[in-house]
């Protein structure tokens, strides 16, 4: 076995030591030692070659040369090593080296070869091409030329196969440029057809640096097969395996990184793109509110007495801005207005009910209300306006046609209580969800860093710019227009509170009987989301990897869920979820997202629980919905089910009594059953995504419910939601097309997903995906517009003429 070139002092010769032998025979016994004696030329600049010396054998031998892996030997037809960069003192020097070689075999003769190695200094901006095998490692030196602080060394190769390793090292002897060594020092990526490190100068005080690269004797690092290796009974486990040519042919080129001017010009650029959206809300704000000023100038001077008969002038419906009340029609239903109305006021419209239902009745009988009531300990539990007599609660919610009135009865104290604990609970899980967060991928971040491991992260290395402790920071900041816009929102929905709380402190008819009942709780929640989206997402990408994908989607699951659960308030709001049971079941999600991303890999027991969950869970939500809520879940459940089932297809074929509820839900059905069907044939591996897809599939098909619904029911979309969904729509689009490009996937082995790695694509600074983080993070945004203002053309539309679906 060839043990390696060992010098006897310090200074050591740049050069390659090599021993070859035709038949594959071992070198001489550690007795035989080579002497080179070489007097140094003048130094006239950077040295630019090395020495190489070659080691031959020519006795005959049955044992081959071989160089010990970890588990196994492998045998050898050359072995070479590069000499380290010698420390020179002057200009002429003499430099002594040995070279100790060592066999099993007794007869051994063999021969030594010392030659330069030339470009064994890299230049900037020039590739250069070599080739490395197992047994015959490369490295090279480079020097930063002045005024450059930061370079990029990009190795390439066209065969994904063998594996090797990149690693980055300083100048210092002795180099390690073996299998089972070269982890020990700097940085280092395994490599199929592409590596990327970015090197600071900071980082090495010698102003140069080693790229070394090393080929491993088996794949399996790199996703490859581990190879099998049979014994006979004529071998024994210690028989060196015979690897054949395991040779891979590289292109290495060192380039310069960006400037510190460009961080600058592009934090400006991304800081300017989402204050922008803060200029524009605020000119719009403007806008609406000289509008507002206009109107109400107008209104007066219709209301004062004319000169001419001393009357007050009557305002038409359409100078308001909306369309007449009679108007307004429920289209999917045959002569559904009228019977509506009536149905609504022959079950309700007595003084007796204490609801305060509006019926038919002016909205002047409501002026004398007092004002907004403060927040006082008052409990949905111990205040309910339907649990005195339960039998109308009944009666009410199972009409066939249903108005936003029948289901916005409860005292607005308790609603707004109720809906409040969204934003308070999501803050609460916020702070114990981030903090530990952040403190792992700390911990992750120093980790590579001090073990020089870039194998732990899956980056996209080839347009990831360090910053401080931080390997990729143009990820973390591309994040940042989830935080400032989802900031944006929240200030958004306190100006809209507080305008809607001063219209109910002034008795505005308008605020207290009509419209879409106003709840700014999930509202809040929703911002907050948004913003712990950003937080969370710059998590994951300081250090992305399978095991903290989960920080990246947590918060997308919720966003999905209090989407959904906004729409469904908007025409349900005594009905609709608590927070507590909401967050209850977003919290089983993302358990069942954390099991799947751990055991979820092809595990067929898995995704057979999980599918039949999924569907149960399909099946109880749309009873909950079709049923709006009166029905039980208990022993006679079975019994119940049979009785309906017999009662309406066998004893009398009749069709649903709620046909648009049940297109919905049998379209969702549908939906559901087929992606549980999907991921019960297909395992898909990236099990976060297919569970964010279920929840982003449920809330689509809900919104287009629900536009469709709004269109057939008469009512009208006004210019501000439309320009949002027309916009949106097209920013979600563009969006998707830069998530889809995959520039990385901790699905294969770190090595594999570097093959999907690219180049920046914007200002030289931002990637693929920080373009799907802007793009998505202004798309959420316009989505919570929509939701905001879609139900604007009710506000002055009574509430027992709005239309539940």
């Amino acid at each position: 076995m060839l043990a390696g070139c060992r010098p006897p002092g310090p200074p050591r010769w740049p050069g390659r030591c090599c021993g070859r032998s035709p038949r594959r025979q071992p070198c001489p016994s550690p007795s035989s030692a080579g002497r080179c004696r070489r007097r140094r030329p003048p130094s006239t600049g950077p040295t630019r070659t090395g020495w190489t010396a070659t080691c031959s054998t020519s006795t005959p031998s049955t044992t081959p040369c071989c160089a010990t892996g970890y588990q196994r030997k492998y045998a050898y037809q050359e072995v070479s090593r590069t000499l380290c960069q010698p420390q020179t003192k002057a200009e002429v020097e003499t430099q002594h080296f040995y070279v100790d070689v060592s066999t099993l075999s007794l007869n051994a003769s063999y021969q030594l070869r010392v030659t330069r190695v030339e470009n064994f200094v890299l230049r900037t901006n020039e590739a250069f091409s070599f080739n490395a095998t197992a047994s015959q490692p490369q490295y090279f030196k480079y020097e930063f030329p002045e005024g450059v602080d930061s370079v990029i060394v990009k190795v390439t190769s066209a065969m994904a196969f063998p594996c090797s390793v990149i690693s980055i090292q300083d100048i210092l002897c002795p180099v390690y440029d073996l299998d089972n060594n070269v982890a020990f020092i700097g940085m280092y990526q395994t490599m199929t057809k592409k590596a990327a490190i970015t090197v600071q100068k900071k980082d090495f005080p010698s102003n140069s640096f080693y790229v070394v690269v090393v080929v491993k004797t088996e794949d399996e690092a790199c996703g490859g097969p581990l190879p099998y290796y049979p014994l006979s009974k004529h071998t024994s486990p210690d028989e060196p395996v015979d690897q054949h040519n395991r040779q891979k042919m590289l292109e290495v080129m060192v380039s310069p990184a960006i400037t510190s001017e460009a961080y600058v010009s592009s934090m400006l650029f991304c800081l300017g793109i989402f204050l922008s959206f803060y200029v524009l809300t605020l000119l719009i704000a403007c806008w609406e509110s000289c509008r507002q000023q206009k109107r109400k100038g107008l209104l007066a001077a219709m209301d004062s007495p004319s000169l001419d008969t001393g009357h007050s002038r009557s305002i038409p419906d359409s100078f308001l801005g909306h369309v007449p009340y009679d108007t307004y029609g429920y289209g999917s239903f045959e002569n559904g207005s009228s019977g509506s109305t009536e149905a609504a006021s022959g079950s309700v419209g007595s003084a007796e009910v204490p609801y305060g239902y509006v019926g038919e009745r002016s909205l002047e009988n409501v002026a004398g209300r007092p004002r907004l009531d403060s927040l006082s300990s008052v409990e949905e539990d111990d205040y309910d306006t339907l649990a005195d007599i339960d039998y109308d609660k009944n009666v009410i919610r199972t009409k066939q046609y249903l108005c936003v009135a029948d289901l916005a009865r409860k005292d607005k104290r308790v609603l707004r209580k109720k809906y409040q604990i969204y934003f308070w609970n999501i803050a609460t899980i916020a702070v114990f969800y981030a903090l530990p967060v952040i403190q792992l991928v700390i911990t992750y971040q120093t980790v590579v860093n001090v073990t020089g491991n870039q194998d732990i992260c899956y980056y996209n290395f080839l347009c990831a710019h360090p910053l401080g402790n931080l390997s990729a920071f143009n990820n973390i900041l591309s994040n940042l227009g989830y935080v400032l816009l989802g900031l944006l929102f929240l200030l958004i929905i306190l100006q809209r509170e507080i305008n809607y709380n001063r219209a109910l402190m002034r008795n505005d008819t308008h605020a207290l009987e009509c419209g879409i009942p106003k709840h700014f709780g999930l509202f809040y929640a929703m911002g907050t989301a948004l913003m712990m989206e950003g937080l969370l997402s710059a998590c994951y990408h300081v250090c992305p990897n399978y095991t903290n994908f989960q920080f990246d989607t947590s918060f997308m699951y919720m966003i999905a869920g209090l989407c959904m659960l906004k729409l469904y308030q908007k025409r349900h709001p005594d009905i609709n979820a608590s927070a507590y049971s909401a967050y209850a079941c977003l919290a089983v999600v993302i358990f069942f997202s954390v099991v799947g991303v751990v055991f979820g890999k092809g595990n067929m027991a898995f995704w057979i629980v999980f599918s039949v969950i999924h569907i149960v869970a399909t099946l109880l939500l749309s009873t909950q919905l079709y049923y709006m809520g009166r029905w039980k879940l208990d022993s006679g459940i079975l019994r119940r089910i049979l009785h309906v089932l017999y009662t309406d297809c066998v004893r009398q074929c009749s069709g649903p009594m709620y046909v648009d509820r049940m297109v919905l839900l049998v379209m969702g059905n549908i939906i559901n059953w087929s992606l549980a069907a999907y991921g019960l044939i297909v395992h898909p591996n990236d099990f976060a995504s297919y569970l964010l897809a279920i929840g982003i599939c449920n809330l689509l098909l809900y919104f287009a419910f629900y536009i469709i619904m709004k269109l057939r029911s008469g009512e009208c979309i006004k210019l501000i939601p439309l320009l949002c969904i027309i916009g949106t729509s097209v920013v979600w689009g563009f969006a998707l097309f830069f998530f889809f490009q995959g520039l990385s996937t901790w699905q294969k082995t770190p090595a594999e997903s570097r093959e999907h790695n690219r180049d920046c694509i914007l200002l030289d600074f931002f990637d693929d995906h920080d373009i799907w983080h802007f793009l998505s993070s202004i798309a959420m945004f316009g989505s919570f517009l929509v939701l905001l203002t879609l139900d604007d053309d009710l506000d002055c539309v009574q509430r027992d003429k709005i239309y539940v679906f």
